[in-house]
């Protein structure tokens, strides 16, 4: 993965690779530090959680510390890294023109799934995965205090749902999942440029349907 974006790197000079243990408060902290000093205090205008982890464990097999480790990146590792980089996304907002919410404006997206949606339950019977679903429905929980917590300061707050994409994650059960990495983010790519502050606290997937909680 590390040589894919140095070759990407390489191609686009405007990207910059930021090294990031999402786990670590000390190296989310200096993650954020780098981003300001490279801002020269603009402001960001968009943050997107994107790290997460799976156990394909069961009810009967989940662990203490399975769910502990799923736990911190899919849902705490969010949390803290929104707040190391929120004086960044409130300054954009503040020198941002207009009273709406967009991605252009300042915004956190969170990558979830429909995994963590209690309603849909979806692939149960094909992979448990019980730590994985529970720190995705946690994770919208998060998002939805986010855009409750960011609404005055003109933060749009949004929950996402990829779609079952082929990465080496999606295909942990076995099954070759249906949606390329091409076409999921693409998707998306289209819905965060059409969000607006009516969409705050929703949980969209890559088409802009809404998912059940």
């Amino acid at each position: 993965l590390l040589q894919e974006l140095q070759k990407l790197a390489s191609k686009h000079p405007t990207l910059v690779i930021v090294p990031l243990e999402v786990t670590d408060p000390a190296s989310i902290k200096a993650a954020a530090a780098s981003v300001g000093e490279r801002l020269k205090g603009s402001g960001l205008n968009l943050l997107i959680n994107n790290a997460g982890i799976v156990r394909a464990n069961t009810l009967d097999t989940e662990t203490l510390k399975d769910m502990s480790e799923v736990y911190t990146t899919n849902t705490i590792a969010p949390l803290l890294l929104s707040q190391a980089f929120l004086p960044m996304l409130k300054k954009a907002a503040q020198g941002s023109p207009g009273s709406g919410m967009s991605c252009s404006k300042a915004a956190i997206i969170n990558i979830s799934s429909i995994g963590g949606s209690i309603r849909e339950m979806y692939l149960w019977e094909a992979i448990q995965a019980v730590c994985y679903r529970c720190s995705k429905a946690a994770l919208n929980m998060l998002t939805r205090c986010q855009s409750m917590g960011y609404q005055e300061h003109g933060i749009l707050c949004v929950t996402f749902h990829p779609g079952w994409v082929q990465t080496d994650m999606g295909s942990e059960g076995g099954d070759k999942p249906p949606l390329t990495v091409d076409a999921s983010v693409g998707g998306m790519l289209k819905v965060l440029s059409k969000l607006s502050e009516k969409d705050s606290g929703t949980f969209l997937d890559w088409e802009g349907n809404v998912v059940a909680w």
